[in-house]
C-alpha cells in the first residue's frame, strides 16, 4: 500500500470540494493548512513570475496535494493551485492530519518517507532543469511518471518542462 493509500484509509479526510476545470483551490498570497486527495481530475501548482506561469507540480487522481510551505509555516504562500479539469477533492485539515501523524510511531514513518520523497522529487527536477538538455528533461520525466502524459494536456507539461510546446510535441514524435 502506498503512501497516499494510506492516508486516503485513514479516515482523515472528511470533507470534499467540487471545483470546475480553470477554477482555483488556492490563490496567490493566501494561507491552505488542509490537505487535498484527488478523487478525480487534475491540477497543477504554480508560481507567477512578472505574469508569467510556472508550474511546479501536478496532481491527478489518487494523488495527494498540499500548500506544503503555507501548510507547514501557517504563513501567506505565492503557490497557486489551479485546476485543470474538473475536480472532485477531499480534504483533511492540519489537525486532523496532525493528530493522525501523531497517533502512532508508524504513521510518523509514513510522514517521514513522504518528506523525503518530495525532498528527492524536488532535488531530481532541480537538477533536470540546471543541467539537462530538453531532450533529457523530458525523458527523465516521461521515464518517471509516463501516466503524467496521459492525464495532463501537453501546454502544461512543456511548460513544467521549461521548453515550448512545439519543442515538446517534436520531442514526443521522435
Amino acid at each position: 500500500m502506498n503512501i497516499q493509500d494510506i492516508l486516503f484509509a485513514s479516515g482523515i479526510f472528511t470533507r470534499q470540494v467540487n471545483i470546475k476545470r480553470h477554477e482555483f483551490l488556492k490563490m496567490q498570497g493566501t494561507i491552505d493548512s488542509n490537505i487535498y486527495f484527488i478523487k478525480s481530475g487534475s491540477l497543477k501548482i504554480s508560481l507567477y513570475n512578472n505574469s508569467e506561469e510556472q508550474i511546479i507540480r501536478f496532481g491527478y487522481a489518487g494523488n495527494i496535494v498540499v500548500s506544503l510551505d503555507s501548510f507547514i509555516s501557517g504563513q501567506k504562500s505565492d503557490f497557486v493551485m489551479q485546476a485543470i479539469k474538473k475536480s472532485e477533492l477531499l480534504v483533511a485539515g492540519k489537525d486532523d492530519f496532525t493528530d493522525f501523524i501523531h497517533s502512532s510511531e508508524q504513521n510518523l514513518i509514513i510522514y517521514t518517507k513522504m518528506l523525503e520523497d518530495l525532498v528527492l522529487q524536488q532535488m531530481t527536477r532541480e537538477r533536470d532543469l540546471l543541467i539537462h538538455s530538453p531532450r533529457e528533461r523530458f525523458e527523465n520525466l516521461f521515464a518517471r511518471n509516463p501516466k503524467l502524459f496521459q492525464v495532463i494536456p501537453n501546454r502544461h507539461i512543456a511548460n513544467y518542462l521549461r521548453m515550448s510546446p512545439e519543442t515538446l510535441s517534436r520531442l514526443k514524435k521522435s
